[in-house]
Parts: structure tokens; sequence; C-alpha cells
């Protein structure tokens, strides 16, 4: 079954991730460290030029700091240990709640061929070890959103980022990623991160971003002091 997420467009605090860039043919680490800040009231929110999406369930009640600074060292281990992987780029940034959470950024050179939403033999590999990460910690959400550049029709992009999300979903699904941990959603070329006009451009456009959020259940375990 397609799952949609409900975008939440907001105002304010856009987030950007900052600095430690890991070994040559390794994955970029961006802003890890930042767990202490977590907890101070509501979350920073992720997006570009005003499309924003919020990224973990909003729980209606404030999450102490104590509580965010546990959850964010959790999250910078687990960023550190994903920016490993080969072709992928990680950062720590916040989330609705103002808890750290992780984006993962997969090329989609390195994921699917030009036009395809078949996943390669490459991606497999990568996308592998990134759900053994995932099975490590289960008390997280996963929202997977597929973006292309703009060259073709809005319906053809809209389409083909959606196909490229659902791959990824249901690659992770089969590796036993909780389906219901996931959702997805095709972005087609509405947020791009660099200049369309230019072959550099579109490449950087054309990727998949995974957000790993905690759960109720990782809030309760670090309220609790079991996390």
């Amino acid at each position: 079954m397609k799952k949609i997420l409900t975008i939440l467009l907001c105002a304010s605090f856009i987030l950007t991730g900052c600095g430690n860039m890991s070994k040559a043919g390794k994955g970029a680490l961006i802003g890890a460290g930042s767990g202490a800040a977590a907890g101070a009231g509501l979350g920073a929110i992720i997006g570009k030029d005003g499309k924003s999406a919020a990224i973990g369930g909003a729980l209606g009640t404030a999450v102490g700091a104590a509580v965010g600074a546990v959850i964010g060292d959790v999250m910078d281990k687990k960023a550190a240990e994903m920016a490993e992987i080969e072709g992928v780029q990680v950062e720590t940034i916040t989330d609705i709640n103002g808890l750290d959470a992780i984006k993962v950024t997969f090329d989609s050179g390195i994921l699917f061929e030009t036009g395809k939403y078949a996943l390669t033999e490459v991606s497999k590999v990568s996308l592998s070890k990134f759900a053994v990460e995932m099975r490590d910690l289960p008390e997280t959400d996963i929202t997977i959103y597929g973006h292309t550049d703009n060259t073709g029709s809005a319906a053809v992009n809209e389409r083909l980022s959606l196909q490229r999300a659902q791959a990824v979903a249901d690659y992770l699904k089969s590796l036993g990623i909780a389906g219901e941990r996931m959702i997805y959603e095709g972005k087609s070329y509405t947020e791009p991160v660099a200049d369309n006009s230019t072959v550099e451009g579109r490449r950087l456009n054309r990727r998949v971003e995974v957000f790993i959020s905690a759960n109720e259940t990782m809030i309760k375990q670090a309220e609790e002091g079991t996390l």
C-alpha cells in the first residue's frame, strides 16, 4: 500500500547541517554532536525555499532537555556509523519535537539508472548496510523522499520520484525493516538543492532522502532511563 506523508508547512526554523566530512570514498557526516541542544521547544523544519516537511510525529507535549540529550547521543552515534556507508551523505538535523534526527541522502546515480526506478546491484549493497543500522535502531520512524531534476514533464518526474522512493522502501522492507515504520513520497523536481540549468546541479538534484526520527517508544525509553 502506498503511504503518502502529509506535508506540514511552516514558516520558521529552517535548519542547516554543519561541518565534518569523512574520508574520501565514504559517506559525508555533517553536523554531528548537537544532542545536548535538543528538547528546547518546537523543532526545526527540514526544507528549502518555503517547501518544508515536518519530520517526526508531533507529540503535543514538550520533551525535556535531558531526554533530548539522551536521544541526541544515540542519533549522533548512529549518524557516525551510517557515514561509513559508501555513497551516502549523513546529517544530524532536528525534528518537529525539537529532537535530534538523521538525514541520509543517497545519490540517485548510485541507486538507479537514468530514467529508471529499479535498484542497481551497487545500490543494494549500500541499502543492505543501511538496513543493518536501521535494525539496530528499531524505535525510530523512517520517511523516504524521492527527488528528480527538471528534465521531462512534471507528470513523468512526479511518477518517477514516487517509484524511486517506493523502491527504496520496498527493498528495506525485504531486508526486515517493518513496513509500519516507513512512509514514502515523490517530490518530483519541486525541491532542488542545486541549479537545474547545469549538469552537476541536475546530478545533485536526483536523489533519495531518508529521514530517521525518534518514535514515542524511544522517547519513553529515554524518559525512563532504559534507552
